[in-house]
């Protein structure tokens, strides 16, 4: 917001120079000989004074007109930087807060585990001391009860640390951040029409930015021409001279003159050429840049379907791998506790859905990502029925640089 004052400031002082400057000078003599005029009709140093200048540059060549639509085009720009940084803070809140919903419900199955790997502890303890199992059986079972405590540890580290991220993008200290739906419960959006239209990057802010970027590049080709050709200027002077404090009020101490005034380079006009060459080729760049952002800008929504697509297809995959999963633990528990199966059933069927239960997880996370990567690739959303939404206004075309 400071910087669109800055840039709203010096717009405002680039359509000043339409206007005539006016600067007034007043002089007393400090010491020294007090003389008349030395010339008449002309103050001098050793005079009580004061003169009124007045300077107004006819913008023929339209150097003034190039430096106005530059100042502008330098304010949309940065008023459409802004909205990129809301439009990148809001998505990176929405996918922390994912990634805190992710470490959430991680830390829940981790802890989930440990209890079932307890218990099979407890009964692997008891079998032993009644002989029918082997102390190897017990160490597996511990062992695989502190793998899963100790990635209850990281998932609990990460979720403080994602906490922290958030309070820092949200401008606070670090803090508890309050939760709301689960990561399973969330609402997700209607599902992604085929064919969106085009049009909808139109509404990407860093898109129309750099747009505004390459006018304000190419308007500046103007003013770098017209700098090449001479200025004419109407030009004034209004004032009155006294030797005298109590005589500088008459009608013989009244001067002023108008008239035209030209000034045309001439020494230095190999370097406003050279100064022309530095603009085009700044114009230059900043077409690249145009051009290389929207091609980032379709990679990124092409990316974005992409991820939503294949996201929901392989969390609905996995859903139905947990499911079995924790089936075959529970009839390997059964099968254990009744004798009819060793415990390497029990242990590969608990490790299994362990890491399918937090492989699911992220799979939900990234869903819930891609949908967010979506949004913020077409510039804000898009309309459930596949129709381009309201746009933001558009901005101005930016004139070829041939034009100057």
């Amino acid at each position: 917001m400071a910087s669109i004052d800055e840039f709203q400031a010096r717009a405002l002082i680039a359509r000043m120079d339409f206007a005539p400057q006016l600067s007034n000078t007043t002089s007393t003599p400090a010491f020294g000989r007090k003389a008349f005029f030395l010339v008449p009709g002309f103050p001098n140093p050793f005079n009580y004074y004061t003169q009124g200048n007045l300077s107004w540059e006819l913008d023929i060549w339209g150097r003034i007109r190039r430096s106005n639509e530059a100042a502008f085009a330098d304010l949309f720009a940065r008023e459409w930087n802004r909205r990129a940084v809301i439009l990148q803070l809001v998505s990176g809140v929405a996918e922390a807060y994912f990634d805190l919903l992710q470490f959430d419900m991680q830390l829940e199955i981790a802890k989930r585990t440990v209890l079932a790997w307890e218990e099979s502890v407890r009964i692997g303890r008891a079998r032993l001391r009644q002989g029918v199992i082997n102390k190897l059986d017990v160490d597996q079972f511990e062992a695989e009860r502190s793998n899963a405590a100790a990635r209850a540890a990281e998932f609990e580290r990460q979720m403080v640390q994602k906490q922290n991220q958030i309070s820092v993008l949200l401008g606070r200290n670090p803090h508890q951040i309050l939760r709301g739906h689960s990561l399973t419960e969330q609402v997700l959006p209607p599902q992604v029409p085929p064919g969106l239209p085009s049009e909808l990057l139109q509404r990407r802010p860093d898109i129309v930015q750099v747009e505004q970027e390459l006018t304000a590049a190419n308007a500046r080709i103007g003013v770098a021409k017209a700098e090449r050709f001479p200025k004419i200027t109407i030009t004034g002077i209004l004032g009155v001279s006294s030797p005298q404090l109590s005589k500088l009020i008459t009608d013989d101490s009244f001067f002023g003159e108008v008239g035209p005034g030209f000034a045309a380079p001439l020494l230095n006009a190999q370097i406003l050429g050279f100064q022309q060459a530095a603009v085009e080729a700044q114009t230059r760049q900043a077409l690249a840049q145009y051009e290389q952002t929207i091609l980032v800008a379709f990679r990124e929504v092409e990316d974005a379907l992409v991820a939503v697509r294949t996201a929901r297809e392989q969390r609905e995959a996995q859903v139905q791998q947990v499911d079995a999963l924790r089936s075959a633990l529970h009839l390997a528990n059964l099968r254990y506790k009744g004798g009819l199966a060793n415990y390497l059933d029990v242990l590969v069927a608990q490790r299994n859905l362990f890491e399918a239960e937090v492989a699911l997880t992220g799979t939900h996370r990234l869903h819930l990502v891609s949908i967010v990567q979506l949004y913020k690739a077409l510039g804000g959303g898009w309309s459930p029925d596949g129709k381009s939404v309201e746009q933001a206004p558009a901005a101005p075309t930016p004139v070829s640089d041939k034009t100057g």
